[in-house]
Formats: C-alpha cells, sequence, structure tokens
C-alpha cells in the first residue's frame, strides 16, 4: 500500500489563546511535509483580515504551501478580486473557491447585488487571472440546499469546466460514502481530482452536530461506540482507531490524497498520519 499524500485545513484564530493553539498546531503537523495547507474564511466573510494573516504568516514561517480560503459572502465582484490580489502581491498562489456559507441569522445565502451569484462565477473569474491553482468543495452526500441526489455532482462538474484545479470533500464517516461518489463523479464525466476531507473526531458530540447541519449522515454504530468509549475513557483511542481505519480503506481503494480538517487541534492527525506511514521529513521537525 502506498503512503498519501497528506494537506491540513486550519482555521484562523480570534484570540490570544486561538493563536498559539494555531501555531502549535501548524509546528506539530509541518514536519509531515504536506502538500499545502488550508486556512478558512469564517461565515459571512468574519475572518477575512484573519485569514490573510494567517495564510501569509504560515508561508513565510514555515515555507508550506498555502491555500487560501475565498468565498462570495458579503462582498462585491470587485472587493473579492482585490482580496485575490492581495493574495497574489503576497506570493499565495492557491486558492479553495466556495460560494461560502451565510452570515449567522441568515437562513439561507443571498448573494450581493454586485457579487459573485454563485461559486462557479467566482471560480471562473479567478481562473481568467491566471495566478491561482484553484481548489473547489464538493458534497459526497447531498447538501442540503441540492434539488436531488445528483444535482452536487453536475454542479461540481460545472466548477472544473469553470476553471477548478481539484475538489476537496465534505467529511464523511464510512468509507463508501466517499466511494460510491467518486464512482458517481466518473460516470457523470468528471476526470478531475477529487480529494476525501477527513475529520479527526476529537469531540463526538459536536462534530455530530456539525455532520447533522451539513447533511452528512451519522450512522447508529458511532453513536454506540462513542457512548461506550466515553464510559470507558477511550475517546482519544477510538477516534485514532476509527479515522486510520477510514484512511486505511481509503487509500486501498485508490486515494491518493487525504485532506484532514484539524479544527486546530493536531494531536489525533498527527497520530493517523504516523499510522497510515507519514513520517516527519528530516530537517523539518524544528520549522520556525
Amino acid at each position: 500500500m502506498s503512503t498519501p499524500r497528506v494537506s491540513f485545513e486550519f482555521f484562523p484564530p480570534k484570540t490570544l489563546d486561538a493563536s498559539f493553539r494555531l501555531w502549535d498546531t501548524v509546528r506539530m503537523l509541518a514536519p509531515l511535509s504536506p502538500s499545502f495547507v488550508s486556512v478558512t474564511y469564517g461565515a459571512g466573510g468574519t475572518t477575512r483580515q484573519l485569514t490573510h494573516e494567517a495564510v501569509t504568516t504560515i508561508g513565510a514561517q514555515f515555507g508550506l504551501n498555502v491555500a487560501a480560503h475565498l468565498t462570495c459572502v458579503d462582498a462585491t465582484r470587485a472587493e473579492t478580486l482585490a482580496i485575490a490580489d492581495s493574495y497574489t502581491k503576497a506570493g499565495v498562489t492557491e486558492i479553495v473557491a466556495l460560494r461560502g456559507d451565510p452570515p449567522k441569522g441568515q437562513g439561507r445565502f443571498t448573494p450581493n447585488p454586485e457579487g459573485f451569484a454563485h461559486s462557479v462565477e467566482l471560480i471562473e473569474a479567478l481562473a481568467a487571472t491566471g495566478n491561482f491553482k484553484l481548489r473547489v468543495g464538493a458534497y459526497p452526500e447531498p447538501h442540503p440546499e441540492a434539488a436531488d441526489d445528483l444535482a452536487d455532482v453536475r454542479w461540481l462538474k460545472q466548477k472544473f469546466a469553470a476553471g477548478a484545479d481539484s475538489a476537496i470533500t465534505q467529511f464523511f464517516f464510512e468509507a463508501d460514502t466517499f466511494l460510491r461518489f467518486r464512482d458517481t463523479c466518473a460516470r457523470e464525466g468528471i476526470t478531475g481530482r477529487i480529494i476525501p476531507g477527513i475529520i479527526p473526531i476529537e469531540n463526538w458530540k459536536g462534530i455530530r452536530k456539525f455532520a447533522l447541519a451539513t447533511g452528512a449522515t451519522v450512522p447508529a454504530w458511532l453513536d454506540d461506540a462513542f457512548e461506550k468509549a466515553t464510559r470507558d475513557g477511550r475517546e482519544d483511542l477510538l477516534a485514532t482507531a476509527l479515522c486510520t481505519e477510514l484512511c486505511d480503506k481509503l487509500v486501498r481503494e485508490g486515494v491518493e490524497d487525504l485532506h484532514f480538517y484539524t479544527l486546530n487541534r493536531p494531536h489525533l492527525t498527527r497520530d493517523v498520519c504516523h499510522a497510515l506511514g507519514v513520517q516527519p521529513q528530516a530537517g523539518l521537525e524544528k520549522v520556525a
């Protein structure tokens, strides 16, 4: 079995304590030589400046290839492209282009009258600059707003046609969920790289709530497993074993890339990577 390429997602800190946690997370995972790392963009664009600062600092201090999240939310086309231009000037060459979640209190996404109406328009505009490798989102299970089971696949095909280089999926709990999606995409003529998004379960109750909000299926056996593990004080052991098994099955089915949603908590991600054969690279242990 080949060793997968890995990448990691971080989110920008809003407090001093969160800032320390981010940098500790990057320090712990940077030696694993990720193919790229990404930095999220808060709902409603709330972390726009923090994202920019985190992206540029991680790139400069740790020498990592950083992909900045960029969304269509609450900004005009000119404002959004100005942010993209500022990334170009900072040496950033990758963007994760997303529609984005609506601001708190808004049930559905409403485009700015002078903004991008959806992610495909954003991808087309960014691709036209010729400045970025573009990564996009994908849903292995129907998005809550999807009209039918194939709607997300057809939309993903449009994203690739608009200029996307690869797609990163929403997280899921069973390997077959991704594998079925990959096969459906292939049948629909999608040839671009689709990278599974992996979430090590740091806190089952929190992840479960997040999963239900995004339309991800929560298997009953996971509820039972974490209930027993919590009783025995073995949640981390279970989380590491489950995540390693999930990733191992994906790799055995030909998956070459894994993207970890770290939630700025690196220990489980590091342990899973080690179990998969992804080891620290010599000379990188003491970066920054």
